[in-house]
């Protein structure tokens, strides 16, 4: 789609002071109790923007943002595609679920590669997260993988199963290796021999993003390539003895463990084999796919880089070309906000810290790496501290509010966003106590930033991309449970005016979700927003 200069807004009145557009990342609207972090936390910024006029909630899971259904929770990924697209795009799960029902994954030359190597005496071996949280992986898909493996006449499989804890519950590990063990088992007839060979939680094996802790991928490579960490006879051994040494253990941050044959890994990757990536989600999937890619490759020694066919399910980086080869086709996301306010001549500025970075840059954008414009826009990034998050819950916040109340007082840039990832990142960690300074954190820095908005003329947007810390615990039975996964409830946003100079009211819409969001934006900048954009939150009245 050709991008052109919005339109100027009728009857639109000029404000001084910039747009700036605040992602409370995991704050959802929970129901009212202390299980709610939200709520238990003490936030009067928030509980006094909650009553502004022009506060409304915004539906950030399932259909909303192009996932299968309403029982999918949202994702930081899906939502920051939401929020800068400004349309719903068939997404993760549900883009993966289509192709496979179609027989598309199949029909591919990449499939055809995975054959190949299987039928030349290869292993094809399988990598990815193996829970049903749908939000980085389905274990079905991978399910569906391995019987088409088998119906293809692979003789050899090996999957290196990475345990979830934090979009499933934090101890469910069990509840998917016994399965997919047992699957394996069945499939392992007429010749087959399919295993699972390595694993290890995703906090420390593999899926590390931003380039946040490079040595998370290393310990994946020398676990799934090298065969090198802590032996067991099975991965159900594995994990019931993480469990049994340390009661504390949960699944995201088990250690790496392989399988082995007496003192022999079953499933080193080796010259001739394949290698699929299954996770869907880009942001974790980028490291390790580089691993296997580059020939130059500096960020660990590798010891060994075989000559392997490496595949994503997905392409993982549309601009970077991550990885060479993928089973499916991305959502082409085009058009984004983006685009058209730098082929409007609109400064920004954007920024988080480390872990939310790529959400604010690459996802906001439409999977799309660097700068749309360099003239024009400005992204940084505050480097996240290496600590699991429930150790230091305010994170860097403050930090990005210095950052940005500089650049509100610089007055060089019309639209700024930045993203606060406590509440999410925390909220995952399942620390009650943690969760709730977290959120402290956001209200507290939002009480920093307002005034500077305020002093500037601006307005600002406050929302957030899916919820967590609005749910830090279940009961079953009289006993708590942690829960450490996204939740389906709807997100805040308010939007403050501080410019008087346009009278702004809520559109009765009858449904609003995090696609509006755009629009919305459009119209506070002085534009009317592009036709193929989900309608705006606002209208002047």
């Amino acid at each position: 789609m050709t991008v052109t200069q919005l339109s100027p807004l009728e009857n639109y009145k000029v404000i001084s002071g910039p747009i700036v557009m605040v992602v409370m990342d995991g704050l959802g609207l929970g129901e009212d109790g202390e299980q709610n972090g939200v709520y238990a936390a003490h936030t009067p910024t928030l509980d006094g923007l909650f009553q502004e006029k022009l506060f409304t909630s915004l539906k950030a899971h399932g259909t909303a943002v192009g996932l299968p259904s309403d029982a999918d929770m949202g994702n930081s990924e899906v939502g920051h595609n939401a929020l800068g697209a400004g349309r719903i795009f068939v997404q993760g799960a549900k883009l993966i679920d289509e192709a496979l029902s179609r027989g598309d994954v199949f029909s591919g030359a990449a499939w055809q590669k995975i054959v190949e190597c299987g039928e030349s005496a290869g292993t094809v071996h399988f990598i990815g997260l193996v829970s049903d949280g749908n939000v980085h992986s389905n274990i079905s898909q991978l399910f569906q993988l391995l019987d088409a493996c088998a119906e293809a006449g692979i003789e050899r499989v090996r999957v290196h199963a990475l345990l979830d804890g934090r979009d499933v519950a934090q101890k469910s590990a069990l509840d998917y290796i016994r399965p997919l063990e047992e699957r394996l088992r069945a499939l392992s007839v007429s010749g087959r021999d399919y295993r699972i060979a390595s694993g290890g939680g995703r906090m420390v094996t593999t899926m590390d993003r931003y380039k946040a802790d490079w040595s998370v991928v290393e310990r994946g490579w020398r676990a799934h390539v090298l065969g090198e960490g802590r032996f067991f006879s099975s991965a159900s051994e594995a994990v019931e003895t993480f469990y049994r040494e340390d009661s504390t253990m949960t699944d995201q941050y088990m250690a790496a463990f392989v399988v082995v044959e007496g003192e022999t890994p079953v499933g080193t990757i080796e010259d001739g084999d394949a290698v699929v990536c299954f996770n869907f989600r880009g942001d974790r999937a980028i490291e390790i796919s580089r691993a296997f890619d580059e020939e130059v490759f500096q960020e660990f020694d590798r010891v060994r880089r075989p000559d392997v066919f490496y595949a994503g399910i997905m392409e993982y980086d549309g601009d970077a070309h991550i990885p060479r080869n993928y089973l499916v086709e991305p959502p082409l996301i085009d058009a984004t906000l983006g685009d058209y306010l730098c082929a409007s001549g609109v400064t920004s500025y954007a920024i988080s810290e480390t872990q939310k970075f790529g959400h604010m840059t690459y996802f906001w954008n439409g999977n799309k790496s660097g700068y749309i414009d360099e003239g024009l826009e400005l992204y940084e990034e505050v480097l996240s501290d290496r600590v699991t998050f429930d150790q230091r819950p305010w994170m860097k916040a403050a930090e990005i509010t210095d950052k940005v109340i500089e650049q509100i007082e610089a007055g060089e840039r019309k639209f700024i966003r930045l993203n606060y990832p406590n509440a999410d990142m925390v909220g995952h960690t399942g620390v009650p106590l943690a969760v709730e300074i977290a959120v402290e954190a956001v209200d507290l820095c939002l009480a920093r930033l307002l005034p500077a908005v305020e002093k500037a003329g601006g307005i600002v947007v406050i929302s957030a991309d899916h919820g967590n810390a609005d749910c830090m615990w279940t009961e079953k039975g009289g006993k708590r449970l942690p829960m450490v996964a996204h939740t389906l409830n709807p997100v805040p946003c308010i939007i403050k005016d501080f410019s008087g100079q346009n009278d702004f009211v809520l559109t009765d819409l009858a449904e609003r979700g995090l696609a509006n969001v755009a629009a919305t934006l459009c119209l506070l900048l002085g534009f009317n927003p592009p036709t193929d954009y989900e309608p705006s939150l606002l209208k002047l009245k």
